[in-house]
Order: structure tokens, then sequence, then C-alpha cells
């Protein structure tokens, strides 16, 4: 019989599924931005998806779409505002701007803005402050074409500025360490994957399987993300999604009444991370990005990926382990088991459904 508190816990995990069930995965929201130097010119082009942002935002964002002229103007001035390009100290000066046209059946709304830089272009700072509009959890993936070479780089609340140097190109490392840091917040904040990784755990099992277990997850996350971002395999959003959260529901599911087998968990773990590796492909598709662009934001991205599933792991294993000497292991692998199954299970229905 569950206790009413464990039930109040229930109900609430699965309130919590149902308010985050759009961007849970994701980790966040993005926008996809395009520099391109041109001279003494930078272009800034940038791309939002009204559903994947806060509400008041989504707001305006449709009202651009349908021509309100006076959205549209906001828009445009929180770009010219929150966007910096930085020659020599002297920032350069924001001026036209104008919305791409909008194409039937898309909701994304693109914006250009035109800068002037004074001064010899031969590094260039760019600043992204977007987060302080578009919310904590939004992320800007840009696309840099300068001096007939492209990079690209994730703009996040922590890493918010970027230096190109035009006449020798040396900011590929930076680029690298900017997914790194996108890959680790990814699974810190998807928290979809979490209830999923922490299901697996569960059950228990040495070292070398729980190893088994991360390391499939991020080499058949990198093998599907990849082919999805080279265009070769894509498949619709929303049947990754619900498939997603039908894998939680699967494993929690084996926990209650099965009696799953530890050490061939990473199995479950691998094929889990086949579909899950597509869920941020889209993202670099829209970058535009040639093969050796994608490669380093890959190698970047699952980087971060296996440093953040290693940092649950330390520290979900060692209270699992004083938990399980204790008489409350069975109770606390039931409850939070069924807790996940619940959630597993309100996620597929919408994602699937709704």
């Amino acid at each position: 019989m569950i206790r009413p508190r464990t039930l109040a816990a229930l109900l609430l995990l699965v309130a919590a599924a149902r308010a985050g069930a759009v961007s849970a995965h994701t980790g966040g929201s993005n926008g996809y931005a395009a520099v391109s130097v041109d001279g003494p010119s930078v272009r800034y082009t940038l791309t939002l998806w009204p559903a994947a942002l806060p509400p008041a935002i989504a707001d305006t964002l449709r009202r651009v779409h349908a021509g309100d002229e006076s959205s549209r103007d906001g828009l445009l001035a929180v770009v010219r505002d929150k966007v910096r390009f930085t020659v020599a100290d002297r920032r350069c000066v924001p001026g036209h701007g104008a919305l791409a046209p909008v194409s039937a059946g898309v909701e994304s709304v693109t914006v250009v803005v035109e800068f002037a830089c004074a001064g010899a272009m031969r590094e260039l700072v760019v600043r992204d402050d977007l987060f302080d509009v578009f919310g904590a959890d939004y992320h800007t993936l840009a696309r840099i074409d300068a001096a007939r070479r492209t990079t690209q780089f994730a703009f996040t609340p922590d890493t918010r500025e970027t230096r190109v140097t035009l006449d020798a190109w040396t900011d590929g490392g930076h680029g690298l360490g900017s997914f790194v840091l996108l890959g680790v917040e990814h699974i810190l904040t998807g928290w979809d994957h979490l209830l999923f990784l922490f299901g697996l755990l569960l059950r228990g099992g040495g070292w070398l399987a729980l190893a088994k277990i991360i390391t499939a997850f991020t080499l058949a996350h990198s093998i599907t993300l990849a082919l999805a971002a080279l265009d070769l395999v894509v498949l619709p959003d929303r049947l990754v999604e619900a498939v997603i959260a039908l894998s939680i529901a699967v494993v929690a599911a084996e926990n209650l009444f099965l009696k799953p087998v530890v050490a061939r968990r990473w199995l479950v773990s691998f094929c889990f991370g086949l579909v899950h590796g597509f869920g941020f492909s889209a993202a670099l598709r829209e970058l535009g990005l040639a093969s050796s662009g994608l490669l380093v934001s890959l190698f970047g991205f699952n980087a971060g990926v296996e440093i953040g599933q290693a940092l649950v792991v330390a520290v979900a294993l060692p209270v699992l382990a004083l938990v399980r000497r204790t008489r409350w292991e069975r109770r606390m692998v039931w409850s939070s088991s069924l807790a996940i199954l619940l959630v597993g299970a309100v996620l597929f229905v919408e994602r699937a459904f709704f």
C-alpha cells in the first residue's frame, strides 16, 4: 500500500513531468546564429523558435511572425543591445535590421542585423547577452565565418564571449571548449536522462558494470548524433522524444516487476543512447557547418556528456551505497522506480499524443 507522503511525492513528480515535457530532454532552448565578417562589416543572423522559449518571449515571436511591426522592432532592439562586436576595444555600431522572409508552415523567426566596425579588423570579440532576456536556460549556437574559415561556438550564460583572430585562425580550441561545457550542461539539466540513469543505478552493480553503462550510452549517442547531424539518418523529433520517455518507463518497470541482469544493462543504455543522440542533432544541422566543423562540435559535446554523466554517478553512488546498508533499501528501490515509471508514462503519453 502506498503511503500518503509517497503518493504526494509521486503526484508532484508527475506534475513536474507535465510542466517540463517539452524542454526537459533538450537541456534548455537554442537559438541559431550566423556571424559573417566582410571587411569592416559584420552581419548577424539569429533564428528563434517560439515553442522553445519562455511564454512572454514566445508570444512576442508569434506576433513578429504575424507581421506586428512593434514586436519586430522590439526584437531587433534586443538583438542590437544584447549582441556586441568589438574591434580594438571599440564597439561595432549596430545599424540596419530586418526580418527575413517568413516561410509558410514554419514557426521560426529570423532577424538580420548589420554592424559597422572601425579600425583594423585583426581580432573580433563577440559577446552574447541574450540570456538576460531569453532566460538562463537559453543557448546560442553560432557559426562564425571569417578570414575564409568557419568555426562554431556555443554561447551560454557562463560562456558569453569569444575572440576570433582574423589574420591567423587560433580560436578552434576555445570553440571546442564551449561545446564541452554545453555537453556537461545538456546532461545536468536534461532531467529525463538523469531519471533514466538513476533507474539503471538503482539495482546496483560494480564499477565495471557502471562504466559500461555510461560508456555505452555515450558511444551510442555519438553514433546517432553524427549520423543525424550529417543528414544521413533523420527521425521526427516527436518520435524521438516519445521513445526516450518510453525507455525511462521500461527501465523503471523492469526494476519493479522483473529481476534485471545488471551486467547486461549496458545494452539497455546503448539502445537508449541511440535514440537520445537524435535529440541534439537538429541544433547542429541548423548551424550549416561543413563536416570538419561538425567533427569539432561533435567531439566536444560528447566529451561533455561523458564528463557530466561521470559527475552524476560520482554523487549518486555513495548515497545509494549508504542506503543499501540499511533496511530501507527495498522500499527505496520500489518507491523510486514507481515514481520514475509514472513520470516516464506521463512523458510518453504527452509526447506521443499531444
